[in-house]
């Protein structure tokens, strides 16, 4: 009853696309706004919620849910992307009117609806309803820009540049673009969503990115100007920055258990730097061939490796891989946050997703850069060439990476001069996430005027 006596500032339906690494950074921000004094309602997929093992989600937040039209089986139980997606705008469109107009007569009317960028039909349902309509990007600014670009028709598809000069970002190659734009034809209906994210963008009363401004400053000094656009990250859990959220450590939902007693055991007994994390995150999963040369190159660089390997993805090793790996922990998932803290830890090959690398950027952990598709190669190309904050395991004609490369590559982060230039790169950029997040930096600001002017509605 409490928290029915309070006087919010606002109230804010949160809306996440339906998939872990679209939730957790929106149910991180999501704390941010009650920390701030708004009420919040979390709303969810019904077939998504029903997979999640682990909700440790805070008593403050409210949850309602949707459904997408397939309650019992989600995206995979549609024959298409594309039908899915249809079906999705159409089924979710009218369940979030209803429940807009379920709440319309509750204690604490919602007066606005922050909704993952991903699904541009929910800024249509709230501007019918007369609420503020706020668009959250989960991946980088420079990617957004990219797809923006390509929405207007100002990046011709298929590619016919060698190279891309785009306001705020670097020189950028094909092969450095959004995998969806240099294998344009590749996964259709993946294109359509992310181009489609601004296909009206113009009507969003704000629009906040899970980034933070001195990462991207040309890139969001470029999108200001055109957007109210704010920048609000990073979005993770606050005991990993600025600590003040109280008993903040972890994002709250987990579909999966993450082994985390075994995990840290294991890791207090190596030495300090000396463990290389191996993850590739919650969707994408690596060929045989490039998990086995993955294998070899661990095993040949002589340190102790901790690797994440999805049950369904263990038939990809070779025989006997798991017992004979005297250096080697595999796990089928793991505290991912914890990992990237502890103290034995030398560095992460991540897959690049924009939630890892917010995460290693926030934490300082220097990265070797292993990109599958999407936004995952040009968040490569920013961590190697731009924020130098890590390398990039380079692949070969047939797209794998070789075992002697990812050897090389960990030998030149934990035992070379450049390793070392590369560390300090990860603390200056951790120092300034943190910056950013705590009592007066750039993202708590543009958090308290958010904050004020919804107070104003």
């Amino acid at each position: 009853m409490e928290k029915e006596n309070k006087n919010y500032v606002a109230h804010c339906l949160i809306l996440p696309f339906p998939g872990q690494g679209h939730m957790n950074p929106m149910i991180q921000f999501s704390k941010r706004l009650i920390h701030k004094g708004v009420k919040v309602t979390l709303v969810t997929i019904i077939s998504l919620w029903r997979t999640i093992k682990n909700k440790n989600l805070s008593s403050n937040i409210d949850v309602e849910s949707i459904s997408d039209g397939y309650d019992d089986g989600g995206y995979e139980s549609a024959e298409s992307l594309e039908i899915y997606m249809d079906t999705f705008w159409r089924v979710g469109s009218k369940d979030l009117s209803e429940l807009l107009h379920k709440l319309s007569s509750s204690k604490y009317p919602p007066n606005c609806v922050i909704f993952d960028a991903f699904m541009p039909w929910a800024l249509d349902v709230a501007k019918s309803f007369g609420l503020v309509g706020v668009a959250f990007f989960t991946q980088s600014c420079s990617v957004n820009s990219i797809y923006f670009h390509t929405h207007e028709k100002l990046i011709e598809l298929p590619l016919t540049q060698s190279e891309y000069l785009l306001p705020g970002l670097p020189k950028l190659a094909q092969g450095d673009l959004p995998s969806f734009l240099y294998k344009y034809g590749s996964y259709p209906g993946y294109f359509d969503i992310v181009v489609n994210q601004f296909s009206n963008i113009g009507k969003a009363d704000w629009i906040l990115a899970n980034t933070f401004y001195e990462l991207e400053k040309e890139v969001v000094d470029w999108m200001v100007k055109i957007w109210p656009l704010r920048t609000i990250g990073p979005s993770i859990p606050s005991i990993f920055l600025d600590k003040r959220l109280k008993d903040d450590k972890e994002y709250g939902v987990s579909i999966s258990d993450p082994n985390t007693e075994i995990c840290i055991k294991w890791l207090n007994e190596k030495p300090k730097g000396s463990v290389v994390y191996v993850s590739f995150g919650s969707m994408a999963g690596l060929s045989e061939e490039q998990t086995q040369e993955l294998a070899l190159g661990l095993k040949d660089s002589e340190s102790y490796f901790l690797w994440v390997v999805r049950e369904s993805e263990q038939v990809k090793l070779p025989n006997g891989y798991v017992e004979s790996s005297k250096k080697g922990l595999i796990v089928t998932w793991c505290p991912q946050l914890l990992v990237l803290t502890h103290e034995a830890l030398g560095c992460f090959v991540t897959h690049c997703g924009w939630n890892s690398t917010l995460e290693a950027l926030s934490i300082g952990v220097p990265l070797i850069a292993m990109p599958l598709w999407t936004d995952q190669v040009t968040n490569a190309k920013l961590i190697a060439d731009v924020w130098k904050m890590g390398v990039r395991a380079i692949a070969d004609e047939k797209e794998i990476v070789r075992s002697e490369t990812i050897k090389n590559c960990i030998k030149e982060i934990i035992e070379t001069e450049k390793g070392n230039e590369i560390k300090k790169n990860a603390l200056k950029w951790k120092n300034l996430a943190k910056d950013s997040v705590d009592e007066g930096g750039r993202s708590d600001k543009n958090i308290e005027e958010f904050v004020a002017a919804l107070a104003q509605c």
